[in-house]
């Protein structure tokens, strides 16, 4: 969240404070290591319940943001579920609930840091190595929880605040240690997934510029009228089979008028059979293969169909789009996992929004306001997913609609009012057409 939070920001408000950022890394790392001994000897001085009131709170929000939302609801409400449950507990402490909240964060480490090995093992994306060596990490913290010794679960709570405290606080100190050698003038996008390529960066010229809207096209894989069997996770994120029995993974598309459609496909299909499943998903350079760039919305939209969603965006910077255009289309390469059209439109998406929090004349209240924004931390944990498996269409959706709260709270409180109206009138309409 902390490498999406700069990247709004932009290198300009953020790469001159790198000492500031490294020194509040080493106070938030000192700070976890005292809550994480202060837990360890069982007689506390930081009570549980203070870190179930601070997920109460949260808890409180999203429940609200659920029953006032009418889009994305059952995600707000569920957050909340999760959210409010072992707040509930935490508080209460009912009788074995140190043991309960023990459980329940031992299992859901054992399982994230499986998936983070098994994913990295699988795909070997860039850095597979260092997941991999954070799973086993993950995979110990969760074996120190469920084991009863040394505070016989008193100190579960504080143990693992403590611990994600210290990674939070490390891992922004070496960020802040990237931006002092990030070369001047040059995107952070090149410190949080490889959007720019160093050797590719150069300054954009203003007459690279586009004049209109940015837009995220995207044809979820269960599209209308696509689908035979519905699996809704499956369908949203990965594949959906249709009534004749083809499978669909989807696509996205990123454009901006008049001078930019940023479309990838292979120039020849790839096999995805069985037997051919777990070589391909590799992001190893092997598995590339020769791409190819639709020159607009107009014409793969009439040689297939209409995208399922569209998210606009106005808050953007056109010249970093447009030059991130140039750099991309220099090489036509094409990876089922590493490069393909939804990880062109992520990328893309990040050159557009660069320093769009920075550029509003009150950057730290932006930053404020974004960081109690639970919708930016959403997308920097679906970031994180992204890029330890594969950019998928479903994921570019949700990374878009995401970011276009956290950067146009306005004009995304207008298209959920105007989305009311329109399901208010589909209502009425198929009221008054069911009474004849």
């Amino acid at each position: 969240m902390i490498r999406l939070l700069l990247l709004l920001l932009g290198a300009e408000v953020v790469q001159r404070r790198w000492r500031a950022l490294l020194v509040i890394g080493a106070i938030w790392a000192a700070l976890g290591l005292f809550i994480m001994l202060d837990a360890l000897d069982g007689a506390t001085l930081i009570r549980p319940h203070y870190f179930g009131y601070l997920l109460l709170l949260e808890g409180l929000i999203s429940l609200l943001a659920g029953m006032v939302a009418t889009q994305r609801r059952t995600q707000q409400l569920a957050k909340a579920v999760i959210l409010l449950l072992p707040a509930l507990i935490i508080i209460a402490q009912p009788r074995h609930s140190n043991m309960l909240i023990a459980m329940l964060l031992g299992g859901v480490m054992l399982c994230d840091g499986g998936l983070r090995i098994a994913s990295a093992w699988v795909v070997r994306f860039d850095n597979w190595r260092m997941a991999m060596a954070a799973g086993i990490v993950e995979i110990i913290l969760a074996i120190i929880t469920l084991e009863p010794w040394p505070t016989w679960y008193e100190g579960t709570i504080g143990f693992n605040v403590g611990a994600l405290l210290i990674i939070s606080g490390w891992g922004t100190m070496l960020l802040a240690n990237r931006l002092r050698k990030l070369p001047a003038d040059a995107p952070i996008s090149m410190l949080i997934g490889g959007a720019f390529p160093t050797a590719l960066w150069v300054p954009a010229k203003p007459d690279d510029a586009g004049h209109g809207d940015l837009v995220v096209h995207v044809w979820t894989p269960a599209g209308p009228g696509r689908t035979h069997r519905r699996r809704p996770l499956v369908d949203r994120y990965i594949a959906a089979v249709d009534s004749r029995g083809r499978i669909s993974t989807g696509h996205a598309a990123l454009e901006l008028t008049p001078n930019v459609y940023i479309s990838h496909y292979p120039a020849v299909e790839i096999d995805r059979s069985p037997e051919e499943f777990g070589r391909v998903l590799r992001a190893s350079v092997d598995n590339d293969i020769p791409g190819r760039f639709l020159p607009s919305y107009t014409e793969e939209a009439a040689g297939w169909c209409e995208a399922t969603e569209h998210v606009h965006f106005t808050q953007i910077d056109r010249l970093r789009v447009r030059h991130f255009w140039r750099a991309y289309r220099s090489d036509t390469a094409y990876n089922l996992t590493s490069r393909n059209c939804s990880s062109a439109v992520a990328h893309a998406l990040d050159a557009a929004l660069e320093g769009v929090l920075g550029h509003t004349g009150r950057p730290w209240r932006a930053f404020f306001r974004a960081v109690t924004t639970p919708e930016l931390w959403i997308a920097g944990v679906l970031r994180r997913r992204a890029e330890a498996m594969a950019w998928t269409p479903g994921l570019v959706l949700d990374y878009a609609r995401l970011l276009h709260v956290v950067v146009e709270p306005a004009t995304s409180r207008g298209a959920t009012r105007q989305s009311r109206l329109r399901r208010l009138i589909f209502r009425r309409a198929a009221l008054a057409h069911s009474r004849r």
